[in-house]
């Protein structure tokens, strides 16, 4: 079985073509016991498969990603979808050598309505929670879907607007509330579809978004 993924653990800066140049150099400060958030690398290997296959997962790809989110689990104590102790993924693309205009990283992958649906724990977590989901629903439409910023972008300034916030920060988890259902529905609208809530489907969509955005303007 062809190997499509490493852990950080598994690779060095000498593997740049092969892990790319975030790749090789997140691997490269794990090896110098550097405090590197533990994760994984899809190789060029498997980008270059996925065109040659049609535009398809190579055989065995999946799989190999699920082990490695399992060993990611495994070195935080979070695991992927639980609104209890939830492990949240950034997504992002990297070429051997600095490709500008290649795809923005995808953050906060893993997060889903269950886990900030409804006041839970104090004030700043549920406004905290929000925030990130709002955010991601926003990076993942423009990155994943290609929906143009400005639709959340006007969503976001009318809810200042109305409740006389100069900034973000100034926007309670009630108004954050507010504005992530808005930010949904101008997703669907423009999508046909709701926005994915399966953490599985999140990351799968921004793996091939990643691997797409190889042919990039």
């Amino acid at each position: 079985m062809e190997k499509w993924v490493y852990h950080f653990t598994e690779g060095h800066k000498d593997m740049r073509d092969l892990l790319g140049g975030k790749g090789a150099g997140l691997a490269e400060m794990t090896r110098a016991e550097i405090p590197v958030p533990p994760g994984f690398i899809i190789s060029t290997a498997a980008c270059k498969a996925y065109f040659e296959a049609g535009r398809c997962l190579p055989d065995g790809l999946w799989d190999q990603v699920l082990q490695a989110l399992k060993h990611v689990e495994s070195g935080t104590a979070k695991r992927f979808g639980d609104p209890a102790a939830p492990l949240l993924l950034s997504v992002r693309s990297g070429a051997a050598f600095s490709m500008p205009g290649m795809m923005d990283t995808v953050l906060n992958v893993g997060l889903t309505a269950a886990m900030i649906d409804g006041p839970s724990g104090p004030e700043a977590s549920r406004r905290f929670a929000l925030d990130c989901y709002r955010r991601l629903i926003q990076m993942f439409g423009h990155t994943v879907k290609g929906l143009d910023d400005a639709v959340f972008e006007a969503i976001l300034d009318d809810a200042k607007r109305r409740h006389q916030c100069q900034s973000d920060t100034a926007l309670t988890a009630d108004m954050l509330a507010d504005i992530v259902a808005a930010y949904r529905q101008a997703y669907r609208d423009a999508i046909g579809e709701d926005f994915p809530d399966d953490p599985l489907a999140q990351l799968r969509q921004a793996v091939e978004a990643v691997f797409a955005s190889w042919y990039g303007k």
